[in-house]
């Protein structure tokens, strides 16, 4: 079996849209229930966008390759054992993949998700899993999800692992430090600080706009911050999650910074096309990052291997976000508006809730505070006692 992907010039059962995810069987047959379900789904976009196209396309591929290894069909749902189709497919992610759990858990809702759509279509008469309740779940349920929740319990599918709740990492800032230090490159060393000081997404970073920068010592006003609009509708070639048009705020250094940078080596590779790009950031081959910023994503993981420090895009979100929080709340005083609610629109987070874990992770910063100047009372206290 293949999983593919159509183009414009690919028919199958009603000409597919472009990059939509398609699964052939080894003679080149579809695989008609799958892609019943993922025409139906995806079409109407009730998978989150296109970029989530692919991943559910996988999961349903890897699945079905695992039915066909082990001579399994996937509607024989009335098999009498202890241990259901899915099930087992859950175990083998697990034991013998070993697949993260978040992975585990994307890849089992999209294979819940297609049964419950082959049961209404009347292609199966029972579900290879039960729907039970289950306690402690509190977060609010999306797509995929049965939101009868109600005093802490939620109708989950049985098959489903429980949710491990993982706190988002960041670097220190001594790994901060480091990171920029490595990154001897000028072009890289700009998106990384850029990343470290506005919070910005991989694909927002590679889509920056040139047109955005400006010199903001040419402007009368004294304010230490500056405020730039991401509007992916303004022609710049700006994206954004959702296409969601939000402010943020940097600093005025961080805009010197990158106005010299435009200035002084941006240049150098836009030269290499004798092509206009609109984005500020361009690669070494001087034209734009590809695939929503991916080959960001690997220079941000050499230049940490450099540093000795395992990273990526995310975390220097994350890294922003969480020594944001720390610094607005201990200036609390000095603030007109909630940290929580200003991360929030800075990051553009759909829901507070969202931003709030990054609360979690201030209080672990703060018990490490608590703990050093406890450490270092002791120490003082040992030194002068008589």
């Amino acid at each position: 079996m293949h999983l593919i992907y159509a183009t414009e010039d690919f028919k199958l059962a009603g000409r597919p849209r472009p990059g939509f995810p398609i699964l052939l069987w080894e003679d080149m047959g579809s695989c008609w229930e799958a892609n019943e379900f993922l025409r139906y789904y995806l079409s109407r976009g009730s998978i989150g966008s296109q970029k989530s196209w692919p991943s559910t396309g996988r999961a349903l591929y890897d699945y079905f390759s695992f039915l066909e290894a082990h001579e399994l069909r996937w509607n024989d749902v009335d098999r009498g054992e202890d241990k259901t189709l899915v099930a087992a497919y859950r175990d083998y992610c697990f034991e013998v993949a070993k697949l993260s759990r978040n992975t585990v858990r994307q890849r089992l809702m999209y294979i819940c998700e297609f049964y419950e759509f082959a049961q209404r279509e009347s292609w199966i008469s029972t579900l290879p899993f039960r729907i039970e309740e289950r306690r402690g779940i509190r977060r609010p349920g999306g797509f995929l999800q049965h939101l009868n929740a109600s005093g802490g319990t939620k109708s989950v599918r049985s098959v489903m692992p429980r949710m491990h709740k993982t706190l988002p990492k960041f670097l220190t800032k001594d790994q901060t430090k480091s990171l920029l230090a490595a990154a001897s490159n000028p072009h890289h060393h700009m998106i990384i600080r850029m990343a470290l000081q506005s919070g910005l997404r991989r694909e927002e970073l590679a889509t920056f706009p040139l047109a955005y920068v400006f010199d903001p010592r040419r402007r009368s006003t004294s304010e230490r911050n500056v405020r730039v609009v991401l509007d992916p509708q303004d022609g710049s070639g700006m994206k954004t999650k959702g296409s969601v048009k939000r402010t943020i705020i940097v600093s005025r250094r961080l805009m010197e910074a990158l106005h010299h940078y435009a200035v002084h080596w941006r240049g150098e590779r836009a030269s290499l096309t004798g092509e206009t790009q609109a984005p500020l950031f361009l690669n070494q081959e001087g034209l734009t990052w590809a695939a929503d910023g991916q080959g960001i994503e690997a220079m941000v993981r050499k230049v940490g291997e450099r540093a000795k420090i395992k990273t990526h895009p995310h975390m220097l979100r994350h890294t922003y976000a969480t020594h944001t929080l720390v610094a607005m709340q201990r200036h609390r005083g000095d603030n007109r508006i909630e940290p929580l609610v200003f991360l929030q629109k800075q990051l553009g987070h759909a829901s507070i809730n969202t931003t709030m874990i990054y609360l979690h992770l201030v209080n672990e910063l703060a018990d490490d505070a608590v703990l050093a100047y406890d450490d270092e009372l002791n120490d003082w206290a040992n030194g002068t006692q008589p």
